[in-house]
C-alpha cells in the first residue's frame, strides 16, 4: 500500500470515528478534488406532516445537509450531491433535497444522498398534522425521600398530541414536544429530566401520540415540606404554537410517609 493510499485510507477511518450522521467512503484517487467520504447530518426533524414540507419547529424549512471531503479531509465546497427516496409517502427534490410528504406510511421512509458512487442515508417519519395538544394527567404528585434520591424522580408528566376533532381523531406520532418549568420555589428545586434520567426539555410523540417528561426533584432546596412545580407543555406547527398550548401540568410533592 503506498504512503498517500494509506494515509487516505486512515482520514477515511478517523472520519468515521468522529461523524455522527450517516457516512460512507469510496476509493482513494489521490485528487483534492475526488471525494473519498460523504456525511449526512441527521435532519434535524424527526417527521414530515402529509401534505407539507419538512420543517424545524420554527417553521422554517429543512433542507438536508452533506459534507463530502477529499482524501486529506478537507471538505469539497460545494458537494455535487443529489437526493432520492426509494419509498412510497415522500418525495424529495434531486437537487434540492426538499422533502415533502404525500401519503401516510408505518415504518420510515428512507432519504438517500448520493455524491458520485458514494451514498449515505438518513431516515424520516411521516405523520399527521397537529391539531390539538391536551394533557393526560395535569395534576400528579411526588412522595419524596430526604435519604433515597432513587424515589425522587416523578412519574412523567405528560400529553398528548392530535389530528382532527374527537372522536375521530387521529394521533400524531414522531413529532417534538417542549416542555420548560415555568414556577418552582426555587430555581434548583425540580430538573426535567428523559427516561434515562437525563437532563431534557424535548421529548418525541410515540406511537399513541404520548409526549413525556419527568421532574428530578432536590428536596435540599424545598422550601417547605410541601409544595408543587408547574410545567408548561408546547407543541408548534410552522412555527405558532398548537391548539391547547401550553398544556399545565403540575406536580405536588411532600414527604414520602
Amino acid at each position: 500500500m503506498t504512503r498517500l493510499r494509506s494515509s487516505a485510507v486512515a482520514a477515511c477511518l478517523a472520519l468515521a470515528l468522529v461523524t455522527a450522521g450517516a457516512l460512507s467512503c469510496g476509493d482513494v484517487t489521490g485528487s483534492s478534488t475526488s471525494v473519498l467520504s460523504i456525511q449526512f447530518d441527521s435532519l434535524g426533524a424527526p417527521s414530515v406532516v402529509v401534505g407539507d414540507t419538512l420543517r424545524d419547529t420554527t417553521g422554517a424549512v429543512i433542507l438536508p445537509v452533506v459534507h463530502a471531503f477529499n482524501f486529506k479531509g478537507v471538505e469539497i465546497v460545494p458537494a455535487p450531491v443529489r437526493f432520492e427516496s426509494p419509498d412510497s409517502g415522500v418525495s424529495v427534490g434531486s437537487l434540492s433535497g426538499i422533502v415533502v410528504a404525500d401519503s401516510l406510511r408505518s415504518t420510515p421512509a428512507r432519504i438517500i444522498a448520493t455524491v458520485g458512487s458514494l451514498q449515505a442515508i438518513q431516515n424520516v417519519n411521516v405523520t399527521l398534522r397537529p391539531d390539538l395538544i391536551a394533557g393526560a394527567d395535569t395534576l400528579d404528585s411526588l412522595p419524596y425521600s430526604l435519604l433515597d434520591s432513587t424515589q425522587n424522580v416523578s412519574p412523567p408528566l405528560t400529553v398528548k398530541l392530535t389530528h382532527g376533532v374527537a372522536p375521530n381523531d387521529s394521533v400524531v406520532n414522531s413529532y417534538i414536544v417542549s416542555f420548560a418549568i415555568v414556577s418552582q420555589s426555587n430555581p434548583q428545586l425540580g430538573q426535567l429530566v428523559n427516561d434515562a434520567g437525563k437532563p431534557s426539555v424535548i421529548d418525541t410523540t410515540d406511537t399513541s401520540g404520548m409526549a413525556g417528561r419527568a421532574i428530578r426533584l432536590h428536596p435540599l432546596f424545598l422550601t417547605s415540606a410541601v409544595d408543587s412545580i408547574v410545567v408548561n407543555a408546547t407543541a408548534k406547527y410552522r412555527g405558532a404554537p398548537v391548539s391547547g398550548s401550553p398544556v399545565r401540568l403540575v406536580l405536588r410533592v411532600k414527604p414520602r410517609s
